[in-house]
């Protein structure tokens, strides 16, 4: 029988924050054992950091270019032309099947799944009712409660989990992901999507977890020069102000705690998905990924969240372990530093189940001889858009309102302390040229004569969070 495969996505995990990636404060050691057991990729990044366009890569193999969103389209459904991962899988003689967070539009639309087990953040906006964990706490006795702890979706305000631990939706979708692999139809190999919506914010950790920490201890955020004058930021960063406030040293330090806690409670709680895989006898006959839509600031640069096109942001996890018999494929304690991104997920487990790739899929298979020289990756098309060029040693950012670049050299400056951009003109304008190549639609007014020209600064004024940045109450 061809091999099964276990996708696990989380939310908002940087690629920097793995133990085997030396981190040397995050507890992650079934992250770190499944890097052993595999390959690690240690140059993957996201194409377009946020939610909703990096898993549109994820599931259809393409760019932002192609599928339609470098924005965050809640309201957009997957393209028609383009066909999902989980229906080539379908087509080829597999059952389909994910738990938790796909973040679609229309909230209940399966896209080529058999079935979806739902946890979507309690996004009722977006009329798709009552999501199976909602459900689930509602037979639970605690209907409507799940976001009652009062912390935010997109603040880094911290409190332990409020309800039972089985209540926890990190719990909830582990449980759910082991009761599908087992409810499997033992005569078809099958495609899991297991998908975390944690470390996201809320950040609501169990008690035990963040105790962890208090005993561990957490790092520091760090600050670049270029950071540390607000006045001389870009108006893009300047705008992220009005949506995250300034936090104390103490609160940024328990955010961190919290965050790294709810990332701990995720590594462990894949150990129950691979106890049931051995139990099941299906370990090693199974393929399995980890990875992320994107990362999280975390403080880092006095920056929160995604999608600045830093490493913490935009720098995501990538760890493949191959079935058991195609170790000649794809080697076991395995670091590869070729670039990686989104796209490349959906042609990689294709080719180690024998499946021809579609046409439409642009990505290319991490487990082939192919790479490509550089990345692109992009956000937004409004005043608060940025372009990223990941080539050699270097990453070049672009703000095109105040046509403000910054240039890095990550072998030698790897947490982006030191802007180049005014000393290193050589290697600044020879990727200035490839990234003005990779502009299109409503960029190209940024663009003259081949040279990238933005538009002119603006004053930033602050605003207001008067929903703070989308606080959620009683249900």
């Amino acid at each position: 029988m061809k091999p099964n495969v276990l996708l696990i996505c989380t939310d908002h995990w940087s690629g920097k924050m793995l133990g085997c990636n030396e981190h040397q404060h995050i507890l992650t050691p079934t992250l770190n054992q499944l890097a052993a057991n595999g390959t690690l990729f240690n140059q993957a990044y996201s194409t377009c950091p946020t939610c909703i366009p990096a898993r549109r890569s994820i599931m259809t193999g393409t760019s932002p270019e192609t599928h339609g969103d470098r924005i965050f389209k809640e309201h957009e459904k997957m393209p028609k032309n383009l066909i999902t991962m989980p229906q080539v899988f379908r087509d080829n003689g597999y059952q389909a099947f994910a738990v938790g967070k796909l973040h679609v539009y229309p909230q209940r639309n399966r896209i080529g799944f058999d079935d979806v087990i739902s946890c979507e953040e309690g996004r009722h906006h977006l009329g798709g009712g009552l999501d199976d964990f909602e459900l689930y706490l509602k037979d639970r006795g605690f209907a409507g409660q799940e976001l009652t702890h009062a912390m935010g979706n997109n603040h880094y305000t911290v409190r332990p989990w409020h309800l039972p631990e089985d209540c926890h939706p990190t719990n909830w979708t582990t449980k759910q992901m082991c009761r599908m692999i087992q409810r499997r139809d033992r005569q078809k190999p099958a495609f899991w999507f297991c998908s975390y919506i944690a470390p996201h914010p809320p950040i609501t950790p169990i008690t035990e977890y963040l105790d962890m920490y208090r005993n561990c201890g957490v790092d520091k955020p760090f600050c670049g020069d270029w950071a540390k004058d607000f006045d001389q930021l870009p108006y893009a960063l300047k705008s992220r102000y009005d949506k995250f406030q300034t936090y104390t040293a103490e609160e940024t330090r328990l955010a961190r705690m919290g965050f790294y806690a709810q990332c701990t409670y995720i590594d462990h709680q894949i150990r129950l998905l691979i106890g049931t895989l051995d139990e099941e006898g299906l370990l090693d006959n199974t393929i399995i990924m980890f990875t992320s839509d994107h990362g999280d600031m975390l403080g880092n640069h006095n920056l929160w969240s995604k999608p600045p096109m830093y490493e913490w942001s935009s720098k995501i996890p990538m760890i493949l372990v191959p079935q058991a018999s195609a170790y000649d494929r794809c080697p076991h304690h395995n670091v590869d530093e070729r670039f990686v991104v989104q796209e490349d997920i959906m042609p990689t487990l294709l080719d180690l189940c024998d499946i021809k790739i579609p046409e439409s899929v642009e990505g290319i298979s991490m487990i082939g001889e192919g790479c490509r020289d550089y990345i692109y990756s992009e956000h937004y098309e409004c005043d608060l858009a940025t372009r990223m060029i990941r080539k050699g040693d270097y990453k070049l950012i672009w703000y095109p309102v105040g046509n403000i670049f910054q240039l890095f050299n990550l072998r030698k400056d790897p947490d982006e302390m030191n802007d180049i951009s005014k000393t290193d003109t050589e290697n600044l304008e020879d990727i200035k040229k490839i990234l003005a190549d990779e502009l299109y639609g409503s960029d190209m007014k940024w663009l003259k004569d081949g040279l990238l020209i933005g538009e002119p600064d603006k004053k930033y004024i602050p605003g207001t969070s008067r929903n703070l940045a989308g606080q959620r109450g009683w249900r």
